[in-house]
């Protein structure tokens, strides 16, 4: 969060956040659990690249309106 919020770095991807996992989980539809959550994770966000960190922002905003699918 230090890097995103602070350091204004534009790809940095917090796959450790349950807002990120929970928004994700629900947007793509994600069963996975553990590791394999998490490598699921990190594998779909590699399309975002250098961007990350943007698209986590809207991720949270998305999240926190309460839309669906």
């Amino acid at each position: 969060m230090l890097l995103m919020s602070t350091f204004n770095r534009k790809d940095v991807f917090p796959v450790a956040d349950v807002g990120i996992q929970n928004a994700m989980r629900r947007l793509y539809g994600l069963e996975e659990q553990g590791k394999e959550f998490k490598l699921k994770l990190i594998l779909l966000a590699e399309q975002w690249q250098p961007y990350r960190t943007i698209v986590c922002n809207y991720l949270w905003s998305w999240k926190s309106a309460g839309y669906t699918k």
